[in-house]
C-alpha cells in the first residue's frame, strides 16, 4: 500500500463509529499494545471525534490512525484560539515506510485548514517524528523530585488563613473544573476543557496506580469560597529505618499565592512520607521560590506542546505582543505551502495585523521556528543563536523577541 500523486494513501478514510473498536485497538498495538481498563477505553471512546479522525485500512485491517480533538487554546494575550488538537497517531509496525504518516498528517492539515483552526498542536510520543510536518517544540514542563525530610517552605502572609481539606475527587469535580476554567485566560498554552474532559484529571484505573494509592483530593478554602485544590496519590514505602512514602502529585491549582503555599504546605507534611514528586508542572511554579534548597528538588524539564501553524496570518493576528513589533517574517513551509513567503506583522499589546506583503523580509525561518516560537516561551533570538532562524534586518531580530515573550511562560496543563 503507497499513496497517490496527492500523497494520499488510497485505504484514507474518516472514521466511523461502528470501525472505532479496530481502529483504537490497532493505536493501543502500536503503543505496545498493553490493554486499558474498560473505563479508560470508555471515555476515550467517549471523547473521539469521528468526522475529525482518520484511519488508514488495507482490506478489513487498520493499519493507521490519526485524530484530532476541538480545543480552545488560550494564546499571548489572553484570547481563546480555536485549534485541533492532533492525538491518537499510530501506524502499524507492518505497514512502515509507505508513507502512511505522512498521508495522514497531510489529509490532516488540509481538514484543519477548512476547519477554520489556525493551529494545530500535539503533545509527541517521540519529539524527532513531526518537526518534518512543521512541530515546534513552544513549551516545556518541570518535574521534580522534592526531598521533604531536607527541604523546607517559607509561605506567605495569609497562608495560614487557607483551610485545607479532605474530599472525594469525583464529589467535588464540578468545584474544580469552575476553579480551573478561572485560570486558563491567565497562561498561554492552556486548553480550556470541553464538556466530557473534566472526566480525564479523575480517571484512576487501579492498572496505572504503579503501587499508590487511589486518587486522593484537598480544597483549599478561604471564607468559604474554594480558592484552590491538589489531586495526589500516596506511595507508601518501608525501609529498616522507617517510612519512606512518596506523596505524587497529579495536579494542583491556586487562585492566588496563599492558596498555592497552604496546598504545597499541605502535600510537604503528610505523614510517613519523605518525598514529593511534581509531574508536568509550568517552569515558574511557585515552590520553587518557596524552598529552603533547590538543589535538593532535582528539578528537571522537557518537550511538552508543539504547535504547527496552519494559516499563519489568521495565528499572528490571534495574539497580542508585549512590545510594538513591525517585522516582515520571509516563511518556509514546503508541506502546507499556503504559508510560503512574506508576511508583515504589525503588534503590540491591543492587537496585531499580519498580511501578505511584497516589502523586503526582516527575519527568515521555518513556520516550525514561528511555532516553537509562538505562545512566548522560546525565544526567538535563541532560536536564532542555534542557525534556526536568520535575521536580514540589523535590530529585527531583538524587536520580534522581546514582542514575541510573555510575563508568565506557557503550560500545558495535561496531556490528550
Amino acid at each position: 500500500m503507497g499513496t497517490d500523486a496527492n500523497g494520499l494513501s488510497p485505504g484514507l478514510r474518516v472514521l466511523r463509529q461502528d470501525d472505532w473498536d479496530k481502529w483504537y485497538d490497532t493505536l493501543i498495538r502500536g503503543f505496545g499494545g498493553v490493554p486499558e481498563s474498560a473505563e479508560e477505553r470508555e471515555l476515550w471512546n467517549s471523547l473521539t471525534e469521528f468526522d475529525r479522525s482518520l484511519g488508514v485500512w488495507d482490506g478489513d485491517e487498520c493499519v493507521g490512525t490519526a485524530g484530532a480533538f476541538s480545543f480552545r487554546l488560550t494564546v499571548p494575550g489572553g484570547a481563546s484560539l480555536p485549534v485541533a488538537g492532533v492525538t491518537m497517531v499510530s501506524v502499524a509496525a507492518t505497514h512502515r515506510r509507505r508513507g502512511l504518516l505522512t498521508s495522514m498528517m497531510r489529509r490532516q492539515l488540509d481538514d484543519v485548514r477548512a476547519w477554520g483552526e489556525p493551529l494545530a498542536v500535539l503533545t509527541a510520543s517521540e519529539p524527532a517524528i513531526y518537526g518534518r510536518f512543521g512541530y515546534g517544540n513552544a513549551t516545556v514542563s518541570l518535574t521534580a523530585e522534592i526531598d521533604t525530610t531536607r527541604v523546607g517552605l517559607s509561605v506567605p502572609d495569609g497562608t495560614d488563613d487557607v483551610r485545607v481539606r479532605y474530599a472525594a475527587p469525583a464529589d467535588v469535580l464540578d468545584v474544580c473544573e469552575a476553579l480551573y476554567a478561572r485560570l486558563v485566560p491567565a497562561r498561554p498554552g492552556m486548553l480550556a476543557r470541553q464538556p466530557g474532559w473534566e472526566r480525564l484529571g479523575v480517571l484512576d484505573p487501579a492498572s496505572g496506580r504503579e503501587g499508590a494509592s487511589p486518587l486522593q483530593c484537598v480544597l483549599a478554602e478561604r471564607d468559604g469560597e474554594t480558592v484552590g485544590y491538589a489531586r495526589y496519590r500516596v506511595k507508601p514505602e518501608w525501609e529498616l529505618s522507617g517510612s519512606n512514602g512518596t506523596v505524587i502529585v497529579e495536579e494542583l491549582a491556586g487562585l492566588d499565592p496563599t492558596a498555592d503555599a497552604a496546598l504545597w504546605r499541605f502535600l510537604f507534611g503528610i505523614d510517613l512520607t519523605s518525598k514529593v514528586t511534581v509531574r508536568s508542572r509550568p517552569v515558574d511554579d511557585a515552590w520553587q521560590y518557596l524552598v529552603s534548597d533547590p538543589r535538593r528538588c532535582h528539578p528537571r524539564v522537557r518537550d511538552s506542546l508543539y504547535v504547527r501553524p496552519v494559516e499563519v496570518g489568521a495565528a499572528l493576528e490571534a495574539r497580542t505582543y508585549q512590545t510594538p513589533v513591525d517585522v516582515v517574517f520571509e516563511v518556509e513551509d514546503a508541506f502546507c505551502p499556503w504559508n510560503a513567503g512574506r508576511w508583515r506583522l504589525t503588534g503590540d499589546p491591543k492587537g496585531a495585523s499580519c498580511e501578505r506583503t511584497t516589502d523586503a523580509a526582516d527575519i527568515a525561518l521555518s513556520v516550525r521556528e514561528l511555532g516553537a516560537a509562538y505562545l512566548g516561551g522560546v525565544s526567538l533570538a535563541s532560536l536564532a543563536a542555534a542557525g534556526r532562524v536568520r535575521e536580514i534586518r540589523r535590530g529585527a531580530l531583538a524587536e520580534a523577541s522581546l514582542g514575541f515573550g510573555t510575563t508568565v511562560p506557557p503550560w500545558l496543563p495535561h496531556g490528550f
